[in-house]
């Protein structure tokens, strides 16, 4: 690459300045985009159709067409990808709430959580509904307070802190589990717990 005449930083060649112009979009050109984001990512409709309707509005931008005609083909894209199995809202939450329990999140963290990638709240009642089946955990609240303890191992906070700084870091470990979505009660019995084995033999006593 060749140097400037002042000495300066090599000339950047024209066409990596030029922003890249989208390709036009049409149905296979979707399809195409939408598989290659499955094999990715675990995803829902609602996030799929979002990825799908920003390379549409770069196309339109660039290329024009009709925007309803492509809305058109997205969403009988969407439907398509439904009707293979490619894309099931009930699985996506299902995985989900396995996923953020695991990792100490709360029910409220979980259900906005999955709003926020669309799913629709009775499918998110069903996926807790149905996590809640395969643990033999029925209780809510139980399942908070497991999450919560989970949290609180894998940050160290409460019970698993050297007992010299319990007492000192205490209500940052309680604002740390408020911040997760826990109330004030299960972050207490967490936080306050004399030891981790105390804490689970209350778990297992419900």
């Amino acid at each position: 690459m060749q140097r400037n005449d002042d000495g300066g930083k090599p000339d950047v060649p024209a066409r990596r300045r030029e922003a890249k112009v989208p390709r036009k979009v049409s149905p296979a050109s979707l399809r195409n985009a939408a598989l290659y984001y499955l094999q990715r990512f675990s995803a829902s409709r609602s996030s799929v159709g979002q990825v799908l309707r920003r390379k549409a509005r770069r196309s339109l931008d660039h290329h024009g067409g009709d925007p309803a005609e492509v809305e058109g083909w997205i969403e009988a894209l969407l439907n398509d990808l439904e009707r293979l199995g490619l894309l099931n809202d009930q699985t996506f939450a299902e995985g989900r709430v396995r996923s953020l329990t695991g990792r100490g999140t709360s029910q409220r963290g979980i259900r906005m959580a999955l709003g926020r990638k669309g799913i629709a709240t009775e499918v998110i009642d069903q996926a807790l509904e149905r996590v809640a089946e395969e643990t033999g955990v029925d209780d809510p609240r139980l399942r908070d307070l497991q999450a919560a303890a989970a949290y609180a191992r894998r940050r160290r906070l409460g019970p698993w802190r050297d007992a010299g700084a319990r007492a000192e870091r205490r209500e940052r470990d309680m604002a740390a589990l408020a911040r997760q979505g826990f109330g004030h009660d299960t972050a207490r019995r967490v936080i306050d717990a004399e030891s981790p084995e105390a804490l689970e033999d209350e778990i297992a006593g419900g």
